[in-house]
């Protein structure tokens, strides 16, 4: 169990090249940094390669990288680990894996959500993913609480531009905008960015309201779900059941992962 006397390391898995994307690193790291609690520390990490090529294949592959990592986190004595991906491939592995806390980025953004409005709506980066984050709404149970699934169409260097270029960041925006407003139409309350991108890209705008419907801030959301999931441990000494789902794989089966070539 963390030990609360001590500050917390929570490993935050980003799903971007590290030195590729480093502005979008340090951008997230900072976002994280000020929305902390005192005595919590989110440390970034990326992917190499990256996740990058849009396809359940690529996925799979850095799912792999994923489970890798939060394994030699909880070695290296982190206390949480945080999925910081929309799609969280791994983190069915990863949860059964590890004793530390594990929080997904889609999950966590889809149960806060809940919260605030009846019905929600999903915009996601581009078309290839609606499918995925249709399967994972009904994988979480939340089907009948999606109006739908909406994408616009940008690339991560689309993205990268549009940080630090204002006419990038509008024509984003009013893409954006485009999207959601026929998942308002069809019923939704809140609409979540579905991916890390525009996750930080929109953070700026503070609340971000579009025809009366919030646009919900996903890594803030993370980021308190982590510290909750941690301070939920340190109080109760609980972290996930082990009945089902997340059963605990034996060393030998950890072992076994760390030996394959992923």
């Amino acid at each position: 169990m963390a030990d609360p006397s001590r500050p917390a390391r929570l490993w935050y898995q980003s799903f971007v090249h590290p030195i590729e994307q480093a502005a979008y690193i340090e951008r997230l790291q900072g976002l994280l940094d000020s929305s902390s609690s005192p005595g919590i520390k989110f440390e970034v990490h990326g992917l190499d390669p990256p996740d990058h090529l849009f396809h359940p294949l690529t996925e799979f592959r850095c799912a792999a990288q994923a489970i890798r990592n939060a394994l030699e986190a909880e070695r290296a004595g982190y206390d949480a680990f945080v999925i910081g991906h929309f799609q969280e491939p791994g983190l069915l592995e990863i949860r059964g894996a590890v004793d530390i806390p594990v929080v997904g980025l889609g999950e966590a953004s889809l149960l806060a959500a809940l919260s605030m409005g009846r019905r929600l709506g999903l915009v996601t980066i581009d078309p290839v993913f609606i499918d995925w984050h249709e399967r994972q709404v009904r994988a979480h149970g939340l089907d009948q609480r999606v109006a739908g699934v909406r994408a616009i169409h940008v690339d991560l260097p689309g993205f990268m531009r549009a940080f630090t270029d204002d006419a990038s960041y509008a024509q984003v925006r009013a893409d954006f905008v485009a999207e959601v407003r026929p998942l308002v139409a069809a019923g939704a309350e809140v609409i979540i960015p579905a991916g890390g991108l525009p996750m930080l890209l929109f953070a700026r705008e503070c609340p971000f309201v579009i025809d009366s419907a919030l646009v919900l801030n996903g890594i803030a959301v993370v980021a308190k779900a982590a510290e909750m999931a941690l301070a939920l441990q340190r109080l109760t000494g609980s972290v996930v059941s082990r009945r089902g789902t997340y059963a605990k794989a034996s060393a030998h089966c950890v072992e076994e992962y760390l030996r394959g070539r992923w």
